[in-house]
């Protein structure tokens, strides 16, 4: 059966850019061999929303040292990844990390191109699956009491936005109205309102 619910009462949930930020700053300074070459040391990101590709870009300051380097280099390693919501612990997670750029400064000829060849990999080790953000149960209750899942993540130029909308088995719940009154809520839910009730006031009920 199909279950209707009015657009402007879909449980949503936002994540805003300076969350974002605290949470990623939280895992780094991090450390990264390159395939026995040399260590890369990479500072919290910097973090840019990409709206109008539903990305986050990132460009992390680092320093290349050890192995066969001589010396610690400077460097930027750029990059931007999509999200995606991991059921198992509720978390938002990077992932299709995209090189945009490796540079290093002042690295030996040899030492670069190597270091350049693996830059994709690198991209992907140093963001790939990190996760930007937990949601709490209670930030899930309305959508746990409707027994639905969160649906795609929409990145904002203020943050994220998370729209709960379907079920387990993808089945999507929304139905919208126009007009200068609130349609019988009751009505469109039939035997599902108990449920939506009981989820809504257990999302807005205070913490224990």
């Amino acid at each position: 059966p199909v279950f209707a619910a009015c657009a402007s009462r879909m449980p949503s949930y936002t994540v805003t850019a300076a969350q974002l930020q605290a949470a990623l700053a939280a895992r780094f300074p991090r450390r990264q061999p390159v395939a026995g070459l040399a260590e890369l040391e990479l500072q919290a990101p910097r973090l840019r929303l990409l709206p109008e590709e539903n990305r986050v870009g990132a460009e992390l300051a680092l320093q290349a040292f050890g192995g066969l380097l001589q010396r610690s280099y400077p460097g930027v390693l750029d990059v931007d990844f999509g999200l995606r919501y991991e059921a198992a612990d509720r978390s938002l997670r990077a992932t299709a990390v995209r090189l945009n750029m490796l540079r290093i400064d002042g690295l030996p000829p040899r030492a670069a191109a190597v270091l350049q060849g693996l830059g994709a990999a690198l991209a992907g080790q140093a963001l790939g699956e990190v996760v930007l953000h937990h949601l709490r149960d209670k930030d899930l209750a309305l959508a746990d009491g409707l027994g639905m899942q969160p649906g795609p993540i929409t990145v904002t130029p203020q943050g994220l936005r998370i729209t709960t909308h379907a079920n387990a088995q993808g089945t999507v719940y929304a139905l919208t109205w126009d007009g200068p009154l609130q349609p019988d809520v009751r009505s469109l839910l039939g035997t599902y309102f108990g449920a939506y009730l009981r989820a809504a006031r257990a999302a807005s009920a205070p913490p224990l």
